[in-house]
C-alpha cells in the first residue's frame, strides 16, 4: 500500500504541477502580439495538456482508486474521503475546461483577457490546499 500511496503522490504533484503552469501559459498567449509567439503557445499548451496533464489525472484516479480497494469498508464510509473525491471531482472539471480554453486559444478564438486567466490560475490553489488538509488530518 505504501507504494502505491507513494506513486499516488507523485502523480497528484505531477498533476498539479500541470494545472498550475497550463492556465500561466494562457497568461502568456493572450498576452501575446505577434505570430510566432502565439504558435510556440499552441505547441506548449498541446503537449503539456496531451502529455502531462492528461496521464498524471488518470493516474491520481486510477492510483487513488487502487489505494481505496485496500480498505474499502474504511475509506467509503470516510466523510473527509467524500468531500476529498467532491474536490478531485471539481478538479477534474477544471482540468477538462482547460482542455476547451486550450482549444479555443488553438483556433485563435480567444476572447479573454490575462487578467481573466491570472484569476482562473488562482483556482486550484485552494482545492489543493483543502484537498491536503483533509487528507492529512481527516477532519470528520
Amino acid at each position: 500500500m505504501l507504494w502505491v500511496k507513494a506513486f499516488h503522490i507523485v502523480a497528484v504533484v505531477t498533476w498539479f504541477a500541470a494545472i498550475f503552469y497550463l492556465p500561466r501559459l494562457f497568461v502568456y498567449h493572450a498576452s501575446a502580439e505577434d505570430e510566432i509567439s502565439r504558435e510556440r503557445f499552441k505547441i506548449m499548451e498541446r503537449k503539456l495538456y496531451r502529455g502531462i496533464m492528461w496521464p498524471s489525472m488518470v493516474a491520481v484516479i486510477a492510483l487513488g482508486l487502487w489505494l481505496i480497494s485496500f480498505s474499502p469498508d474504511y475509506y467509503l464510509k470516510a466523510g473527509w474521503l467524500h468531500a476529498k473525491l467532491t474536490l478531485v471531482a471539481a478538479l477534474v472539471g477544471y482540468h477538462l475546461y482547460c482542455g476547451h480554453l486550450r482549444k479555443v486559444f488553438l483556433n485563435d478564438q480567444n476572447q479573454r483577457s490575462h487578467v481573466f486567466y491570472r484569476w482562473f490560475n488562482e483556482i486550484p490553489v485552494f482545492i489543493l490546499i483543502a484537498v491536503v488538509i483533509l487528507a492529512v488530518v481527516k477532519p470528520f
